[in-house]
């Protein structure tokens, strides 16, 4: 007799291979939900690896009433199935239930030694035979369903989908939204003053340092020369080189002599990084805005007129692109918002925006300063815009911002710069896929390291 009357046990799980069974298991796992069924099939696993393989042990050992086979040589064959029938007829034992695996024969196969005696449900001929007889085998065996509260999982379909993509065997072109820092300083600098000084001071001097500092103890860390620190901070006193470090060797390792660690010096570095970019944006004229994630900087008029295209391309390509225009009754602005990261190379991953302000006569007025109206204005306006817009006008923003120049230079002294590359890293990738070249209705962007076609014809048609 099986132990049905144990409230943990109310699992029908199903033991399949993947690929090769899941057309059949999400066709029929919806099914035997809505007969009022709890089923569980690694389809709908969350993780790879030893977690999922893990959860999936523990949910035949202690929850399942009944295991599924789907029955057929290259299934029975796979070690993973192997290993869940072993399992089970340890399961046949401690529940004393002999029919504790029901096989779903789907092909015919070669017997299995410990199964192969066992009453098999026949999907072979008609997958809609082999349900009906399934549902009453399991109302037979009493396994406990709930037809109060029948709930169908969307797991399944949203797995179907995800899987429903053609892929092709076509290389594709992609643009990812990442700035390669081609040249850093080679080395950092530990400043301290001489003599003594008034902390305070020095503390808000070093905040507003034209070549950037981090505080660090007594002084600070800069990738400005001594030269440097004595004119642009003569008003705190003055300063000597303490200890300077190869910057790589800064970020990997820290300075473990002076209980300085990794996670520190990196994030100091990445400081005068990010500090550096924004600096260089203030004065190329474009307009800052506070997001809750941090800031963005947009292109003001000074850059593009209301419903200027802009060019951009190398080597032949002929493209354009907006990046201020009026819709809707007010006046967007494109830009960016910037991070800088160290791994796997240094490089700055970049995040478009739109900005919406009031029109005032023909141009921008005031910005609107709620969150919610300049959500709303995106979501709007911006829904449209396929992929390969948006890359055009990354490209178009950055190559007006560089002008003839292949490089965005940040300056961290008055001979020293941190140097990116003014074009997004470019990929190709083996396989292509017929996914849509546009942003759906449900879109906002939640991944800002997206990659995308690169665009191979003109940007609007505005």
């Amino acid at each position: 007799m099986s132990d049905f009357a144990n409230p943990r046990r109310n699992v029908v799980f199903i033991s399949k291979a993947t690929p090769g069974d899941d057309e059949f298991v999400l066709w029929l796992a919806p099914r035997l939900e809505a007969a009022g069924y709890v089923v569980y099939a690694d389809i709908m696993r969350l993780e790879p690896g030893e977690r999922w393989r893990q959860e999936l042990t523990s949910t035949l050992q202690s929850k399942s009433v009944k295991m599924l086979l789907c029955a057929r040589d290259s299934t029975l064959n796979r070690k993973g199935v192997q290993e869940e029938i072993g399992i089970a007829e340890d399961l046949v034992k401690e529940l004393k239930d002999e029919k504790f695996i029901i096989p779903l024969r789907l092909e015919e196969h070669k017997k299995i030694f410990g199964i192969g005696e066992l009453q098999r449900v026949d999907f072979s001929g008609s997958w809609a035979s082999g349900l009906s007889d399934l549902l009453e085998a399991l109302e037979k065996q009493g396994v406990p369903r709930d037809l109060t509260s029948i709930r169908i999982s969307p797991n399944w379909e949203q797995y179907r989908q995800r899987n429903g993509i053609r892929i092709k065997d076509e290389p594709e072109s992609l643009t990812s939204n990442w700035l390669r820092v081609v040249e850093v300083p080679d080395t950092i600098r530990y400043f301290a003053p001489k003599g003594a000084i008034d902390h305070g001071k020095f503390s808000k001097e070093c905040a507003k340092f034209e070549y950037f500092a981090v505080v660090h103890e007594r002084g600070f860390f800069s990738f400005a020369s001594l030269e440097d620190v004595n004119d642009k901070l003569s008003q705190v006193g003055t300063f000597e080189l303490v200890y300077e470090i190869d910057t790589l060797a800064f970020v990997k390792e820290g300075v473990p002599n002076r209980a300085i660690r990794p996670r520190d010096s990196s994030n100091w570095v990445l400081f005068i990084f990010r500090a550096a970019w924004e600096t260089w944006a203030i004065r190329a004229g474009l307009l800052r805005f506070e997001y809750s994630s941090g800031s963005a900087f947009h292109i003001a008029k000074t850059q593009a007129a209301v419903g200027q295209r802009i060019r951009w391309g190398t080597q032949g390509e002929r493209h354009s692109a907006m990046l201020r225009n009026i819709t809707k009754k007010h006046v967007w602005s494109f830009g960016v918002s910037a991070t800088p990261h160290p791994w796997p190379y240094f490089h700055f991953k970049l995040k478009s925006r739109v900005l919406f302000s009031e029109i005032s006569g023909e141009e921008a007025g005031a910005v609107l300063k709620e969150a919610s109206a300049q959500h709303r204005l995106r979501r709007t306006v911006c829904k449209g815009w396929r992929n390969k817009q948006w890359h055009g006008r990354l490209r178009a923003f950055l190559e007006l911002l560089a002008e003839d120049s292949a490089y965005i230079n940040l300056a961290v002294g008055s001979g020293a710069s941190i140097k990116l590359e003014a074009m997004p890293i470019f990929f190709t990738s083996p396989v292509t896929t017929d996914l849509p070249d546009e942003i759906d209705d449900a879109a906002e962007e939640p991944d800002d390291s997206t990659l995308s076609g690169l665009a191979t014809e003109e940007n609007e048609s505005e």
